[in-house]
């Protein structure tokens, strides 16, 4: 049986197996207590009853037989038969030992000629006196007899502690694990919550204890739902709404510099156009992180990564003339199947691309390697990255240390788009063969079980 101890579950079984063990001994301990106590006075009136019955016996045989200067030694009736733990002798006023039983010796017992109860040396004797104090007949019990009595007893007591705990905790945990099930639902269910899942829960059955909880969610989940989409609308259709306008404000802005000839004018109009073109950009890019917002990534259909990547490379250099990007993909790799949107995809690769462009040194060319697991690897050289760990640049509007033109979302809409696709990406800094530093951005797209036998993933077990 094994089981997770931080779990609610776990912490149960081991709280109650614990407390049911301990209550246990402290019951076998307070029988073991009164236990003892009633054992000693049943041995008591034993050992005063055998002594007073043997009395008159042994105060017969003891004058039958003849005087002598040893002590008589009464033999066994059947030696060996059972264990005796009942021991005698019979001693005159002046403590000599005059008879005694088979299975003790001519030693006197350490016990006083005094009539009643005595205890030491592990025995405990009862003292009579007979022939008007002449004769003393003390019995003896071993106090031994008496602590196995008691232990096998407590024994006795503490075996179904032993068999029972272990079936005690298993019973607990199928009764813990059947009561704290619909904890595991509502748990689960919240889970798979997020930014791309914002569901109602509907979980019926649940306890009174935690059936308001689903409806407190859903109210949450629903008034963040329309705010990301209040957001993303607004978002989107700002940026869909000025584009028109900006472009032809951009426009007008490039005939009314060519048409300027003082330097001060021409200079100034240079900055507008500059900043014209960097909120044509931002605008773009917002458009873009909408999109990936929105779930584009999700598809159901494979499409070839190969195919797609020749696509988009040969696109990218003709409208960037001076760029220089190599592919290579792995030896004897044709086709890459894999179940993304190829929109969603465009977009994620040509942010890499721009942002290689852009950040790269000039003159050095873009590598692009795709494998046969499904990872792509785009490689450029950078003169200094501005932050040691390029992690940073996942963040929106994050951006080093340049006066290139950007908005520093590039990156976060990768990532974006790559949790929707089902992938990861990872970025690191690397050494070129050139011994030149490089900026390296590993795009993963595992395939399922589907992709591997050919066949469309089914919906809603992409991204």
């Amino acid at each position: 049986m094994r089981f997770e101890t931080r779990s609610l579950a776990g912490r149960l079984v081991w709280s109650l197996s614990i407390l049911l063990a301990v209550f246990w001994t402290i019951a076998v301990g307070l029988s073991i207590h009164v236990m003892r106590a009633e054992f000693d006075e049943v041995f008591d009136s034993a050992l005063q009853e055998t002594t007073e019955r043997l009395a008159p016996l042994v105060v017969d045989d003891h004058f039958r037989r003849d005087a002598g200067s040893e002590p008589n030694r009464v033999a066994a009736l059947t030696p060996g038969a059972a264990d005796e733990y009942l021991t005698y002798q019979v001693r005159d006023a002046a403590g000599r030992v005059l008879m005694h039983s088979h299975n003790v010796g001519t030693e006197p017992y350490p016990a006083p000629l005094a009539p009643g109860f005595w205890s030491g040396d592990g025995v405990r004797i009862f003292t009579i006196a007979t022939v008007s104090d002449t004769l003393f007949i003390q019995v003896a019990d071993s106090l031994a007899h008496r602590r196995e009595a008691t232990l096998e007893s407590a024994l006795t007591l503490l075996l179904p502690i032993l068999l029972l705990l272990p079936l005690g905790m298993v019973a607990t945990r199928w009764i813990v694990v059947r009561a704290t099930r619909p904890v595991n639902a509502l748990r689960d269910a919240i889970s798979v919550r997020d930014g791309s899942n914002l569901e109602p829960i509907a979980l019926g059955g649940l306890p009174t204890e935690i059936a308001t909880i689903p409806g407190s969610i859903n109210t949450l989940l629903a008034r963040l739902k329309q705010a990301i989409e209040a957001e993303r609308d607004l978002a989107a259709n700002s940026a869909h709404e000025l584009r028109t306008p900006l472009a032809g404000a951009l426009a007008q802005m490039e005939l009314l510099s060519q048409q300027l000839s003082e330097p001060q004018d021409k200079s100034r109009s240079e900055r507008v156009l500059e900043a014209l073109r960097r909120l044509s950009l931002m605008l773009e890019k917002l458009l873009q992180l909408s999109r990936a917002e929105a779930g584009i990534g999700f598809a159901r259909t494979p499409v070839d990564l190969i195919a797609l990547v020749d696509l988009l490379v040969e696109s990218f250099q003709r409208s960037h003339p001076t760029a220089t990007i190599i592919v290579q993909p792995s030896p004897g790799l044709s086709e890459l199947m894999r179940a993304i949107d190829p929109d969603a995809f465009a977009i994620a690769f040509n942010n890499l691309l721009e942002n290689a462009a852009r950040y790269g040194s000039e003159g050095e060319p873009i590598m692009v390697a795709v494998t046969k697991d499904g990872l792509i690897t785009m490689t450029n050289s950078v003169s200094v990255l501005s932050d040691p760990d390029p992690n940073v640049y996942r963040t929106r509007f994050k951006r080093g240390q340049t006066s290139k033109p950007g908005a520093g979302l590039g990156l976060a809409i990768v990532d974006k788009l790559m949790a929707q696709m089902n992938g990861t990406m990872a970025l690191r800094t690397v050494t070129l063969a050139s011994g030149r530093s490089g900026f390296q951005c590993e795009l993963s797209f595992p395939a399922d079980e589907n992709e591997d036998r050919g066949l469309p993933a089914p919906l809603g077990e992409t991204g």
